[in-house]
């Protein structure tokens, strides 16, 4: 976005970003899960592929290995990863100045060991812990994060750029053609030890940010993939073969589509490793996982549990905390064993898109009235997740799950958990549809999700006697991606996972100049435009943009902007609220793991796990 567009400073998420893939839904985090921060997350085996154990030749690794399951990876660089694979062997390499303190989403200092912010929220000054090393001995610095941070904004290789240039909104130069100056950024290293940034504005979920694995540090002039540099080593070499971080582990081994190896770093700063390592036997079948992990008993702690196999009545919760993380038991499975079981709502939201220029806004009524979310999370999801009704999760949304659920259940116009196919067939009617003329679109899903191709049949079904014929289809993620971007879609599941764990982190989908898909980089794909649902969604979003500050009063305003963002949507129902996932994870009892966050396991480092003996 830029000023020409009338929108803030803060040009927001180019598509790669964020766009979750959500297909399945069962999480943007593994099986079922699809979604997420445009990773590429794989559903815990929504492919029914014919049930086969994984032949492929692992490395021996030692009994106090972690061993793990995941999915095919693309890159070990920390500005180069979208998807949650790459992410979670990323987290363990790698330090930043803040970290998710096991996926948990109030932010904790990791490298920076004090840090200082200016009266007016645009000056950040960090401190950083004397004595951190590289795995390759060097001591960690000031003039790294400089560095790190220009290769976030200006490298080829980075997907992330819009986190540091526009989200946070650090000060730098453009060209004519509004892209970044290379080493124009504001970041500066007034010592070895110290770190300024400074912001062209005020931005509440500043630290939050900076907890991502986009922000770690790597060792100054270690690539030349930015302009002052001739590097040590290749790009590719170092996204898979030689990565150097300061975190708790280190690299061993990457064999694609096979495994992963990362060993404990013994000179971490931090809470050095109880275990020699990690190991990830890499496939996207979800079969293979199943029998990789349940049936072989292979997998120590996995969350890979493709809903045809799973069953909701096997869950036994035995306690919910403070931050609502449930405990318990699953069990028995197909080897006769009993599971440790964990799962906590993270900070997700899937939901039916729809171009509301091929689409008319009564049939995405229609869709809306068809729609009964609980009927949906009950038969087809099994329970693992809540019913939508706004595009902001609970555990996200202004007051929290409390204030989300009674805004719901009050003023939800479709129906709050029912199905009113009365009203669907009563909107068509008052449009001119009839038997006679009946209206038909199309909706297109991520061909591997067999969760929301059952979502969509049943929406199908049951807008037939609302004289609607809705044709399902299937497309690659990337497809459906591409085809979306280009605005050669209908209507299209999707899902978002946090970048920052705060409302305008999901309700940009919704501001809509960035739902136009004639524009480069959609957000969405929704292209809302030239009603007063629209125009309110605009300029509550403006609101939003010009009260970023971390201040009671801006609190307030962005939270009455959100609020009315989310009833613009109801209105014109560009975006149909479906489902919020939970996320689970397994463990035998040889395994003791902290529990994990809103923020996501996948965000959780391996450092304080122990393990006992294996029964098998």
């Amino acid at each position: 976005m830029t000023d020409t567009d009338n929108l803030s400073r803060r040009r927001f998420l180019q598509a790669t970003g964020g766009a979750a893939s959500a297909v399945a839904l069962a999480g943007c985090t593994g099986d079922e899960g699809d979604g997420g921060n445009e990773t590429e997350e794989t559903e815990a085996g929504e492919t029914e592929t014919e049930e086969t154990e994984t032949e492929t030749e692992e490395s021996e690794v030692g009994d106090n290995y972690l061993r793990r399951m995941n999915s095919t990876m693309t890159t070990l660089d920390p500005i180069e990863a979208t998807d949650t694979a790459s992410g979670e062997v990323i987290q363990q390499l790698f330090d930043g100045l803040m970290n998710y303190p096991n996926g948990e989403v109030e932010p904790e200092t990791q490298i920076a060991d004090d840090y200082e912010v200016s009266d007016d929220y645009t000056t950040y000054t960090f401190t950083l812990k004397e004595g951190v090393t590289y795995h390759n001995g060097d001591e960690v610095t000031a003039d790294d994060f400089v560095y790190s941070w220009e290769r976030l904004a200006a490298s080829e290789n980075s997907s992330r750029a819009y986190f540091i240039l526009d989200s946070i909104g650090v000060v730098h130069e453009t060209d004519g053609d509004g892209n970044y100056e290379p080493e124009s950024i504001a970041v500066e290293a007034t010592d070895d030890y110290t770190l300024e940034m400074e912001l062209d504005g005020p931005f509440h979920a500043t630290l939050p940010m900076l907890a991502y694995t986009s922000f770690a540090a790597i060792p100054e002039g270690i690539l030349g993939d930015i302009d002052g540099y001739d590097g040590e080593m290749e790009h590719s070499e170092f996204a898979t073969e030689s990565p150097v971080g300061a975190g708790p582990f280190e690299f061993d081994t990457w064999e694609s589509d096979t495994e992963c190896i990362v060993t404990a770093y013994d000179d971490y700063h931090g809470d050095a490793a109880s275990i020699d390592g990690v190991h990830w036997n890499i496939s996207s079948d979800g079969n293979a996982k199943y029998t990789y992990s349940v049936v072989n008993q292979n997998a120590d702690l996995f969350s890979e549990f493709q809903t045809s196999q799973y069953d909701p009545d096997k869950v036994s919760v035995e306690e919910t905390d403070d931050l609502g993380r449930e405990t318990g038991t699953y069990g028995p499975t197909d080897s006769d064993a009993t599971l440790n079981y964990e799962a906590v709502s993270t900070i997700n939201s899937f939901y039916v898109g729809f171009n509301t220029d091929s689409v008319e806004k009564p049939a995405r009524q229609a869709a809306a009235y068809a729609m009964n979310q609980q009927q949906v999370v009950e038969e087809i999801f099994k329970n693992r997740g809540t019913p939508a009704f706004h595009l902001t999760p609970p555990n996200a949304y202004p007051g929290g799950a409390p204030e989300y659920d009674a805004h719901a259940e009050e003023n939800y116009p479709y129906g709050y958990n029912e199905t009113q196919l009365d009203k669907a067939r009563q909107v068509m009617e008052e449009a001119g549809y009839s038997d006679s003329e009946r209206y038909e679109f199309t909706m297109t899903v991520y061909e591997s999700s067999d969760t929301w191709e059952d979502v969509a049949v049943l929406l199908r079904d049951q807008l037939t006697s609302a004289y609607i014929d809705m044709e399902v289809e299937s497309a690659p993620f990337s497809t459906l991606l591409e085809r979306g971007r280009s605005g050669n879609l209908e209507a299209y599941s999707l899902g978002w996972v946090m970048d920052w764990p705060a409302p305008d982190n999901f309700l940009q989908l919704l501001n809509p100049p960035q739902t136009d898909t004639s524009k480069d980089a959609p957000i969405s794909y929704v292209n809302w435009a030239d009603t007063d649902a629209a125009s309110s969604a605009e300029e509550a979003w403006a609101t939003v943009q010009d009260n970023l500050a971390p201040t009671d009063e801006d609190e307030q305003a962005r939270a009455e902007a959100y609020v009315q963002m989310e009833e613009a949507n109801w209105e014109d129902v560009a975006m149909l609220p479906t489902y919020h996932q939970l996320d689970e994870r397994f463990s035998y009892d040889w395994v003791d793991v902290p529990k994990f966050g809103g923020g996501g396991y996948s965000r959780q480092m391996y450092n304080n796990v122990e393990l006992g003996e294996r029964d098998n």
